[in-house]
């Protein structure tokens, strides 16, 4: 019983780089809400529904980019029958979602996430401005 003290010692030194980022956090004032996003004041709804949105777009917009290029499809209907032209820059950017840096990147730095859409698209706002 004389490593009573190494024992204690080294549950002390365990919990305190266990909770570390915790209080780190505190300490700075973070906090682990996302970043508030400007909804569009014209659009009365998106696509789908946004609790969808925030977690499976990725998977709308893969589904968009299989069935336009590999099936022709470029149409979609939602759930409510709206239909939609399958076109990431001129259905969401163009129509709703005004900025990129304002929308996509704000959510996508936060989570660090790296997206390779705009590898391929080009941010309508920015194509207006620049000469071809």
């Amino acid at each position: 019983m004389r490593d009573r003290g190494w024992i204690y010692s080294g549950l002390g030194l365990f919990l305190i780089l266990v909770t570390y980022p915790f209080w780190q956090n505190l300490r700075a004032g973070v906090t682990s809400k996302g970043p508030d996003l400007r909804r569009p004041a014209e659009a009365k709804q998106c696509v789908m529904p946004v609790s969808y949105m925030r977690t499976s777009h990725m998977d709308l917009l893969a589904s968009w980019r299989e069935n336009a290029v590999r099936d022709g499809v470029r149409t979609f209907q939602s759930a409510d029958g709206q239909t939609y032209n399958v076109s990431l820059s001129g259905t969401c950017i163009t129509q709703c979602h005004a900025s990129k840096e304002e929308f996509c990147d704000r959510c996508h730095n936060y989570a660090s996430v790296s997206n390779y859409c705009w590898d391929c698209h080009v941010d309508p706002r920015q194509a207006h401005g620049s000469a071809r």
